[in-house]
């Protein structure tokens, strides 16, 4: 379709060639999805931080260290 025709009929339609309503949206799926992904972050390692936590921790490392 030549180019005059194709700006003519965007203008008709309200749109660009290669451009709808849902121009940007991964951008935002990413920014949502790296807010959540930081949050469990925070979470993880608050979790990671507790007294009980570091020594279940530890004692699987102990465990699986020792040689008998």
């Amino acid at each position: 379709m030549p180019g005059r025709v194709r700006r003519a009929l965007a203008r008709l339609t309200g749109t660009s060639q290669g451009q709808d309503g849902e121009a940007g949206l991964a951008t935002a799926e990413y920014a949502i999805a790296t807010v959540a992904a930081a949050g469990f972050a925070g979470l993880l390692i608050v979790v990671l931080k507790s007294g009980e936590v570091r020594e279940l921790l530890l004692g699987i490392v102990r465990s699986a260290l020792s040689l008998g």
